[in-house]
C-alpha cells in the first residue's frame, strides 16, 4: 500500500512538472522565441575539437563577438568549400585562445583572428575569463561532463525556455530595472531577441529585436554606458609591445608547424566606429600588430564594398549583411592564397 501511495505522488509529481514545463516552453513561444543553443563552455569545447582538419578543409575563426555575428557560415562553407569552426568568445580578447592553439602541437591548421581593439588591447582582465574558462573545462572535461553536455544539446535543439543567457532565473530577474547599490554593479540585461546561437556557434539577431526600435535603442545605451562613458584606457608603451611580442611568439609557433595565419578587422559603424577609431589609431595598433607578427591582415575600411556597413546596433552587422559580408571575406581571402582550391566567388 505504501509503495503505491508513492508510485502514485511520483506520477503525480511528474505531471505537474510536465503541464509546467510545458505551460513555459508555449508561453515563451507565443513570445516568438525559438529554441537556440547555449553559448558556453560546453559548446565551445565541441567545436574546439574539430580544429584538427586535414589541410584545405577548415578554417578556425578566434576573436570576439563580432566575428559570431558577421561571419555566416553557411554562406562562408558554400563559397569556400571548408569548414568553418567558430571558437571566437563573447566579450572575450581572442589571446588567450591563440596561446592556447600555439601550445597545441597537434593544431597545424588555418587561423583567423578577430581584433576588436577595446578587448584586444585592453589591460582589463575580465576580458580574459570566459576563454580562461572554455579552455580549462575543454582540457579538464570529464566524462560525465561529456555525456551531460550531450544531452543538452540534444534537449536544446527542442526547447526554447532552456537558453540560460535569456530564461535563467538570474537573467529574469535581472529584467527587473534596479539601482544599483553603493559599491555593487549589476551588468545590464540585453534585450532578449539580440543574441540567438546556432550548434555551430553562429550568433545573429532576431527579426524581433531588428523590428523593435526600444531593443535597438536599450541595447545602444547599453554600449554607451558599458564602453563609451567609462572606457579602459588602451595599453600602451612597454605593455603594448609585451602584448605584441606575445602575439608574434604563438603565430610562430603556429606557422613553423606549417599552419597559416591571418588578422582581420570586421565592421562596426556609428559612435562605436567613432570612439573605437579614436582610442585606437590604425598605425599604433592595427599597423603595429601586422608588422610585429609580420601577418596579413584584412581591415574593413580598405574595401569600398565592405567600409560602410551600418550596424543596427553600431557593434554588429545584421544577419542580411552578415551573409554580404562573409561574401566578400571569402573574395578577400582567396586573393591572398588562402585556399587551395578558388572559392566559388572566384571561378569563372
Amino acid at each position: 500500500m505504501e509503495t503505491t501511495k508513492m508510485a502514485r505522488a511520483a506520477l503525480l509529481s511528474l505531471a505537474i512538472a510536465t503541464v509546467f514545463l510545458l505551460g513555459w516552453e508555449g508561453f515563451w513561444r507565443s513570445q516568438g522565441f525559438i529554441p537556440t543553443y547555449n553559448d558556453d563552455k560546453a559548446l565551445w569545447a565541441v567545436k574546439r575539437k574539430e580544429v584538427y582538419q586535414p589541410p584545405g578543409s577548415a578554417t578556425v575563426f578566434i576573436g570576439s563577438s563580432r566575428i559570431k555575428f558577421n561571419l555566416d557560415i553557411p554562406t562562408w562553407e558554400k563559397l569556400s568549400g571548408e569548414q568553418a569552426v567558430q571558437l571566437a568568445l563573447v566579450g572575450t580578447s581572442p589571446i588567450l585562445t591563440l596561446q592556447d592553439l600555439a601550445e597545441d602541437e597537434k593544431f597545424a591548421g588555418k587561423l583567423v583572428i578577430d581584433v576588436t581593439e577595446p578587448l584586444f588591447f585592453s589591460p582589463n582582465p575580465a576580458f580574459h575569463q570566459s576563454a580562461q574558462e572554455a579552455v580549462g573545462y575543454y582540457k579538464k572535461q570529464t566524462p560525465s561532463e561529456k555525456a551531460s553536455s550531450a544531452i543538452s544539446l540534444a534537449l536544446e535543439s527542442k526547447l526554447a525556455f532552456l537558453e540560460e543567457r535569456r530564461f535563467s532565473l538570474n537573467t529574469l530577474l535581472n529584467d527587473i530595472p534596479l539601482p544599483n547599490r553603493p559599491g555593487v554593479f549589476q551588468f545590464p540585461a540585453f534585450p532578449k531577441g539580440f543574441e540567438w546561437t546556432t550548434a555551430d556557434r553562429q550568433t545573429y539577431m532576431s527579426e524581433m529585436f531588428l523590428s523593435d526600435s526600444s531593443d535597438l535603442k536599450r541595447q545602444t545605451d547599453i554600449w554607451t554606458s558599458l564602453i563609451m562613458n567609462s572606457p579602459a584606457a588602451p595599453i600602451s608603451g612597454e605593455e603594448l609591445e609585451r602584448v605584441l611580442a606575445g602575439v608574434k611568439n604563438s603565430v610562430d609557433k603556429i606557422r613553423s608547424r606549417g599552419g597559416k595565419v591571418i588578422f582581420v578587422r570586421t565592421p562596426s559603424s556609428g559612435p562605436m566606429e567613432a570612439g573605437e577609431h579614436k582610442a585606437f589609431p590604425r598605425s599604433q595598433y592595427w599597423n603595429r600588430l601586422l608588422e610585429m607578427a609580420d601577418a596579413a591582415g584584412i581591415h574593413y575600411k580598405d574595401y569600398p564594398e565592405t567600409a560602410n556597413y551600418v550596424c543596427p546596433e553600431w557593434s554588429h552587422l545584421s544577419p542580411a549583411d552578415a551573409i554580404d559580408y562573409t561574401t566578400h571575406l571569402v573574395k578577400q581571402l582567396g586573393e591572398k592564397g588562402w585556399f587551395a582550391m578558388k572559392p566559388n566567388i572566384l571561378n569563372p
